[in-house]
């Protein structure tokens, strides 16, 4: 008895050791991935893809990886699929495919990949804002942790404002610049003039911003619905590419030509974004958020806004200014404010602290069901899963 105690016990501890090691390195993983996805989704775009044509392939990928995972872990669920699921899932693929991802894919051809992944960071504060507005959540800011989401808030606007309106002095990399458009000497790899609009994408990105954080709302009403994600999953994806499609299509006027692929820089981004940034990000993801919580992905955000300034330009030559390198510090400060202060307080609803024996079973009852804003900002800290 005791040895087996003692080899079940070994066996725990190696199991938390090699979790312990592989976890952080998953979210390492998946900050890749995301920031591949933005390089190769912007020279693709810099190349002439439209964008919606980019969604609506990259989405059918999507599908056709996580439907597997579908069929293995959801499949006694397909006779529950009804027409009103798959109306609040093709509203949650209009929010969260069709115009966050859409707008995303503008606002990339417009600015540049390091300028956008910010806006990727904001998304949980956005998020957090318009459930304020919305009244599904409170600020709840007698509390500290309320004050650091506040705090966390206002300085990433401020990072926002600062990466947008302030340049400064130019700085030159220690690194070479252009490799890719050097290799390629491909006219085309550069981004056309009507392509280069900073304002305009910075409109784009808010505007995808703003659709991720109502998608992020939709979505805590279709997982009470119906809480298949493989399979909630896949039917979305299938609807967002049927929209993508109508609307590549009437963007397009029509054009074959658009929606033609052969071997070349598009087919790698379509097949790589749906690949890795739709199925493999999104397995990771569900992986973490089972093991450590909502919270634990978006620590390692700031990763993928680091390495893709400098990808951006050692690869494709973009400029890099004091005024994108101090918005992009103050939006980090800012995410990590906030996130801090999203974790103590989903971990106060989780334990509250006892009072007396009959309120402390009720705070128990009602931290059982979860509430409408700590099911959104769990949502919202996970946004990499759908960029």
């Amino acid at each position: 008895m005791v040895e087996a105690g003692e080899k079940s016990k070994t066996t725990a501890m190696a199991s938390w050791s090699v979790e312990a090691v592989m976890l952080p390195a998953s979210m390492v993983l998946v900050q890749a991935f995301t920031m591949g996805a933005l390089l190769l989704s912007k020279l693709a775009l810099n190349v002439g893809m439209e964008p919606f044509v980019l969604l609506a392939y990259r989405n059918l990928i999507g599908a056709i990886i996580v439907a597997p995972f579908a069929f293995y872990f959801d499949r006694a669920m397909v006779r529950k699929v009804t027409l009103k699921i798959v109306g609040w899932l093709s509203v949650s693929a209009l929010f969260g495919i069709v115009l966050a991802m859409g707008l995303h894919y503008y606002g990339l051809r417009a600015t540049t990949p390091a300028y956008s992944v910010d806006f990727l960071n904001l998304i949980p504060v956005v998020t957090f804002a318009m459930a304020v507005l919305l009244r599904l959540e409170k600020l709840a800011a007698r509390t500290l942790a309320g004050r650091m989401k506040m705090a966390g808030t206002a300085i990433c606007v401020g990072g926002t404002m600062v990466a947008s309106l302030y340049k400064g002095k130019l700085l030159q990399p220690p690194w070479p610049t252009h490799l890719l458009l050097r290799q390629w000497h491909h006219p085309a790899a550069t981004a056309p003039a009507h392509h280069r609009n900073m304002a305009l994408g910075t409109v784009y990105l808010c505007g995808s911003c703003l659709a991720y954080a109502l998608w992020f709302i939709v979505q805590v009403r279709v997982a009470r619905l119906f809480p298949c994600k493989y399979l909630s999953t896949t039917i979305a994806c299938v609807s967002g590419t049927a929209q993508a499609l109508l609307i590549g299509a009437a963007v397009s006027h029509g054009r074959a030509a658009s929606w033609r692929l052969s071997w070349d820089l598009q087919l790698v981004a379509v097949v790589y974004s749906g690949a890795f940034n739709t199925g493999a990000t999104f397995c990771l993801i569900s992986w973490a958020i089972s093991r450590r919580g909502p919270i634990y992905p978006s620590m390692f955000n700031s990763l993928s806004l680091v390495a893709t300034t400098v990808l951006d330009s050692l690869l494709l030559g973009t400029v890099v200014s004091v005024g994108s390198l101090l918005g992009s510090l103050l939006i980090v400060i800012g995410l990590y404010a906030f996130l801090w202060g999203k974790g103590r307080e989903m971990q106060y609803h989780q334990h509250p602290p006892p009072t007396s024996t009959s309120s402390a079973a009720a705070d128990q009852n009602n931290n059982n069901k979860q509430p409408p804003a700590a099911a959104i900002a769990a949502a919202a800290t996970n946004a990499d899963e759908r960029v």
